[in-house]
């Protein structure tokens, strides 16, 4: 389930769950709740809700967790050349940590509902023994595998030798054979 909310000249898509950061809210303190009342769509897994402009009496509920969160640092720095006139000031935005708690649309149908994480049984002791007896099992398989593929790469490397000689030789024994020709030829 999501819906789009504006604040602030922002739109936000959220969730039940999701953190986010929005503008600014004097006075506000952590564990307050916010109420968003300008929904401008929601989707509960099936079709969406969308409003003209906004959806009426549908609201998101968040939860303040933050009162005050600094932005990034702007550096603003002017400078008119050959006047020796410089101006350099700074800037840190503030923004206000919200949770969304709920979602809350009159006449939406739900049809996801939000999966909860099961919880980890734990597991019996003999069953993580056999678990680690065929991981060394597969290790000794990967091992036996690797040893194989480099004695047949080290056979291949030395065939190729092999082959190279011989054709090194031929190539000798034809040139020997060429340059006895021709000294028989020039008597």
């Amino acid at each position: 389930m999501f819906a789009v909310i504006t604040d602030g000249s922002h739109q936000y898509r959220v969730s039940p769950g999701d953190e986010l950061t929005i503008d600014y809210r004097k006075g506000s303190e952590p564990g307050q709740t916010i109420e968003f009342d300008r929904v401008l769509l929601a989707n509960g897994g099936g079709s969406s809700a969308i409003g003209q402009p906004v959806i009426d009496g549908a609201t998101v509920t968040a939860e303040v967790v933050e009162t005050e969160v600094k932005g990034p640092k702007l550096e603003i720095q002017k400078i008119r050349r050959r006047k020796n006139s410089r101006r350099h000031t700074g800037h840190r935005q503030k923004y206000t940590s919200i949770k969304v708690t709920d979602i809350s649309v009159p006449g939406l149908e739900i049809i996801e509902t939000p999966e909860e994480e099961p919880e980890a049984t734990p597991e019996p002791v003999a069953a993580a023994e056999e678990e680690t007896a065929e991981e060394e099992t597969a290790e000794e398989e990967t091992a036996e595998e690797e040893t194989a593929e480099e004695e047949t790469a080290e056979e291949e490397t030395a065939e190729e030798e092999t082959a190279e000689e011989e054709t090194a030789e031929e190539e000798t024994a034809e040139e020997e054979a060429s340059d006895e020709a021709d000294e028989k030829s020039d008597e």
